[in-house]
């Protein structure tokens, strides 16, 4: 019988954290262990932690032994009661903490972003010379790959009979454009979203660009180049990048921390960004975008993806609904409005080619595009991604040295990306 996964959880400050013990996989055993500094960031994950288990609907049933103190971290790399690290809070500390467990021989599941800047870039080669020579995995929390919109685009980027030839594209007219517009303020497993005063501080969290930006740089090389690997120093040429601040006023401040102090130096939120870059030739451009709160209580964070291919673009958008929620749409239109529907015979092809895998799925002619029509039981919430997340993070620590080889050099680039983007950006407000 295969021995269950032993979870501990470094220093919980992001509420992604206890997202990943939503649910009670069977290969996870119920004890859980919690290292951190006694603050409020570690009440709040127990209080989440706490939630799942005293909810009506399938409770679960986790055992949290919380070891708690100035040095956590010493006294984790000491007692190591588990074998798999979740890694899930600030983020200029957290490639430490990453470094420190797997030189530990632990695997380690951790959240975005590893690294916020060119100094931490350094380190994330290290984690994985680190991790090979023990043989343990680090792997990070991709989320955006399990959408199911998502999926299907980067499948009908590959049919040529659909997409055509990849298009190089230009900074104004990109290969791929891809636009992230996230809250402040939402609403997290039931319960109103509490951040934490460093969150807002770029010197401990990062901008935008190297925060979100890392979902959006994933999805550039996952979308344009499926199972291959990418060299950062050969594939990747920086174009531009710029960084602006969302303000918020003091009240909105206080309401989003929930504290009634306000640090003046933190009403500029720096969370907003754009980088531009090519990699192999294609030209990519992301935006960041951060609001203080969505128009409706049930919408969630919005996202843009669309791809050129010399046959069609292929687009996935959501967007809100008068009723206040979300709607995401996977559409695809001819480059050329002649070929309309030569290319909705291709796309209904391809649909029938996926019957098997995604029954119901089914191609809509709307005169000027061609809609996917995803059934609701394929449609899962960002929250339900992470129970995705975590299986996947376990099936390939079971042996680390069978995990796909393009993951490592790609988490390299993309981090290449995050934090060239960012210095590029910074020299230019410097220059101002």
């Amino acid at each position: 019988m295969t021995r269950p996964f032993r979870l501990m959880t470094l220093a919980p400050g992001h509420f992604h954290a206890a997202l990943l013990l939503k649910e009670m996989p069977p290969e996870i055993f119920r004890r859980t262990y919690v290292y951190g500094p006694l603050d409020t960031d570690l009440a709040d994950y127990l209080a989440r932690v706490a939630a799942f288990n005293g909810r009506t609907d399938n409770p679960t049933r986790w055992q949290v032994d919380v070891r708690a103190g100035d040095d956590y971290l010493g006294r984790f790399l000491r007692e190591q009661p588990g074998n798999a690290a979740v890694i899930a809070g600030r983020n200029r500390p957290k490639i430490d903490l990453i470094l420190a467990a797997v030189s530990n021989a632990c695997h380690v599941l951790a959240d975005k972003p590893w690294v916020i800047d060119a100094a931490g870039f350094e380190k994330l080669e290290e984690v994985f010379r680190q991790a090979d020579l023990r043989e343990v995995l680090a792997w990070d929390m991709m989320t955006e790959r399990f959408d199911i919109a998502t999926v299907l685009q980067r499948d009908l980027m590959q049919d040529g009979e659909v997409f055509g030839d990849p298009v190089a594209g230009t900074p104004d007219d990109p290969a791929l454009t891809l636009d992230a517009t996230h809250y402040l303020c939402k609403t997290v497993a039931g319960v109103p979203l509490r951040r934490p005063a460093w969150w807002f501080d770029p010197a401990e969290a990062g901008t935008g660009l190297a925060d979100v930006g890392t979902h959006l740089a994933d999805l550039s090389i996952w979308l344009l180049f499926p199972d291959q690997a990418l060299d950062y120093r050969a594939d990747l040429e920086m174009i531009d990048a710029s960084i602006w601040p969302t303000p918020l006023t003091r009240e909105q401040y206080r309401t989003i921390v929930g504290d009634g102090t306000v640090d003046e130096n933190l009403l500029l939120y720096q969370g907003n960004g754009s980088a531009t870059y090519t990699l192999r030739g294609m030209t990519v451009r992301f935006t960041v975008n951060w609001d203080c709160e969505a128009a409706g209580p049930d919408q969630t964070d919005l996202h843009e993806a669309a791809a050129r291919g010399s046959h069609a673009r292929v687009r996935v958008r959501s967007t809100p609904t008068p009723g206040g929620r979300t709607a995401t749409e996977l559409s695809v239109s001819a480059e050329n409005a002649a070929d309309h529907a030569g290319l909705l015979a291709a796309v209904g092809q391809r649909c029938g080619e996926w019957k098997l895998r995604y029954p119901g799925v089914r191609a809509i002619d709307l005169g000027d595009r061609i809609r996917i029509e995803i059934p609701d039981c394929y449609r899962t919430e960002h929250e339900q991604h992470f129970a995705d997340l975590l299986d996947e993070f376990l099936r390939h620590a079971r042996n680390p040295r069978r995990a796909p080889p393009w993951e490592i050099p790609n988490l390299l680039t993309k981090y290449a990306i995050t934090t060239r983007a960012v210095e590029l950006a910074r020299a230019k407000q410097s220059r101002r």
